[in-house]
């Protein structure tokens, strides 16, 4: 168990403490407290993988589990603002069916022998959602109207490249599956 794999599987121990922090009416600066630990856990997405690269320390183990961490964390996140009526279940559902169908289709093509990559849009898609949550956060603690349309217009750009970024994996990767099996 290297470093970036520790970093992840610390992501993945991080997500229902933050659960904890963002539900519970009764801790005082909880959700401020969630806020923190969700700015934490996703800063570990990024320090993880710059760490496996720089050392060369690459595994099928961080392959398989940085991305189901990420989407742990921002699954978690969308369900929790959904119940707290900051963000609409339908934009949660958007998010949340993309990267469902994105893992479906490198389940399939892994079954195949291949490898999809992460792509350009489904970085710039990461990163987008996680603004766009940490804004919805933000939002909880300290409402305002110009938190509220921060969040607002972050979540909309989430939506939208979230569905460009899915689109794109599926024609980008069209051939990596056969579907007449």
């Amino acid at each position: 168990m290297n470093l970036a794999n520790k970093l992840t599987m610390m992501r993945i121990f991080l997500v229902p403490i933050f659960l904890i922090f963002i539900a519970a009416k009764n801790i005082t600066y909880g959700r401020e407290l969630a806020t923190i630990i969700f700015i934490l856990a996703s800063l570990t997405d990024k320090l993880d993988g710059y760490i496996a690269r720089s050392r060369n320390q690459i595994t099928n183990f961080g392959k398989f589990m940085d991305p189901l961490a990420d989407k742990l964390l921002v699954t978690a996140a969308l369900v929790s603002l959904v119940e707290l009526q900051i963000v609409h279940s339908w934009v949660a559902m958007i998010i949340i069916a993309r990267e469902f169908a994105v893992s479906g289709l490198r389940t399939i093509a892994a079954s195949e022998g291949k490898v999809i990559a992460a792509s350009y849009w489904g970085k710039i898609k990461t990163v987008v959602q996680i603004v766009a949550i940490i804004a919805a956060l933000l939002n909880l603690s300290y409402v305002n109207p110009i938190l509220k349309t921060l969040t607002d217009v972050s979540m909309a750009a989430a939506v939208i490249i979230t569905i460009i970024s899915g689109v794109d994996y599926f024609i980008k990767n069209k051939g990596a599956i056969r579907i007449d099996k």
